[in-house]
């Protein structure tokens, strides 16, 4: 086993004279190809280039001396050092650190970040990276080979962002461009680089946020809202109970995608963006489209809205993860199943309805359930019966999806 593994994060500035001290001790040093021809390694230390960081942990444990790792940036930050702390490789690990690529990049760009969602885009994890960036209004987004500028541009289509992509930085190379998104794929990138992803309105924060990133709990509480919070006038499927039973039996999240089909007043659109989710809000009428947009910007969340008729206008969207089908009944709920989202719940007036939806759900190998619903709004100055709604709630689950 080494004797000593130190991480040195490098970010173009002079090495420390802990990082001096450690190298010139080093009989082995794992980093990129740039690290490994900085003249301050050692002529005669085994060297590794970094492709696999656990490839490279396994051969530092079975080396006899002391080791040095470099990586880019902060190392304990989206870095190496978990990897090399795993129990199974048994390494005692000594950090050096340097200034994060995230930070960098934002220095570069002039801008704040303790406002910035940070995301890490691999080909598995691109498509809920995507979903930070078409929900937040600041997103630094660490990318790899396959899921960098031009993936992220190509899979934000019909949405405006801009990019600030800043390669290789705190190299002789380093370059900051700034791009719109559908432009991104116009151009090859150089590996590393980080994409500030910003656009979208934006909550006004006198002095700044108390908590990095969106505070998704800021603004008026509550996980729903009554009628008044957006207008009056909602239909007979937006009662705050029903949204609320929804809300809870999809958990929208920070990286899901959530169609909401028949958005009516924008209501439970408004409320799963406020989760930290990506919304996609559908209706045919334009007075809907209209005042979901509305709610949208009185509560500054981010949301896509798409006019059309389902299912026909769901062909082309980005695949989901939880969906809320508010109109349309069994034939709207059978289109959706054919996407595989991992829930999705409808809402029937009548038990014929929900017999439809619960067959459709199970024809398609979800786990159906059904509530019937009925709440009753008392006027607690007299305890009498204002308001009454009954509505059968299902839901439908699909087992062989990860949550």
């Amino acid at each position: 086993m080494a004797d000593r593994v130190t991480v040195i994060g490098w970010d173009g500035s002079p090495l420390t004279a802990a990082a001096h001290g450690a190298l010139g001790a080093a009989t082995l040093v794992a980093g990129a190809g740039h690290h490994l021809v900085l003249p301050e390694v050692p002529p005669g230390a085994e060297r590794i280039r970094l492709g696999s960081v656990a490839l490279a942990a396994r051969r530092i444990a079975a080396h006899r001396g002391t080791a040095v790792v470099f990586a880019d940036g902060d190392p304990g930050f989206f870095g190496v050092v978990r990897t090399l702390r795993a129990p199974e490789f048994g390494l005692e690990v000594e950090v050096v650190p340097a200034v994060s690529s995230v930070a960098a990049a934002f220095a570069r760009a002039g801008m704040p970040w303790d406002d910035a969602q940070v995301v890490v885009a691999h080909p598995r994890t691109l498509r809920r990276a995507v979903n930070v960036c078409r929900a937040h209004t600041k997103v630094a987004v660490l990318t790899s080979p396959g899921a960098g500028p031009a993936e992220l541009g190509l899979l934000l289509d019909g949405i405006h962002r801009t990019f600030v992509i800043c390669e290789e930085l705190g190299t002789a190379r380093e370059q900051v461009t700034v791009v719109t998104s559908d432009k991104a794929a116009d151009h090859t990138w150089r590996d590393p680089n980080v994409v500030i992803v910003i656009g979208g309105p934006a909550a006004a924060q006198e002095g700044g946020g108390w908590i990095a990133g969106r505070d998704t709990g800021a603004g008026v509480r509550g996980w729903t809202l009554p009628p008044e919070a957006y207008g009056g006038g909602l239909g007979e499927g937006e009662t705050e109970p029903l949204r609320a039973a929804q809300l809870a039996r999809l958990g929208p999240r920070v990286g899901d995608l959530v169609w909401d089909i028949g958005c009516g007043s924008g209501a439970f659109a408004t409320e799963a963006a406020r989760a930290g989710a990506a919304v996609i809000a559908v209706d045919r009428d334009h007075g809907a489209c209209a005042r979901t947009d509305a709610a949208a910007r009185r509560f500054a969340v981010q949301l896509q809205i798409v006019h059309g008729t389902a299912p026909h206008v769901l062909e082309n969207l980005p695949e989901p993860d939880v969906v809320r089908v508010g109109g349309g009944g069994a034939a709207v709920v059978s289109a959706v199943a054919d996407r595989r989202p991992q829930r999705i719940v409808a809402h029937a007036a009548t038990r014929d309805a929900a017999e439809l939806v619960g067959r459709a759900l199970s024809e398609h190998g979800y786990e159906a359930e059904c509530a019937l619903l009925q709440s009753v709004e008392l006027d607690t100055r007299s305890w009498t019966e204002k308001e009454r709604s009954v509505a059968f709630l299902l839901t439908g689950v699909l087992p062989d999806r990860a949550p």
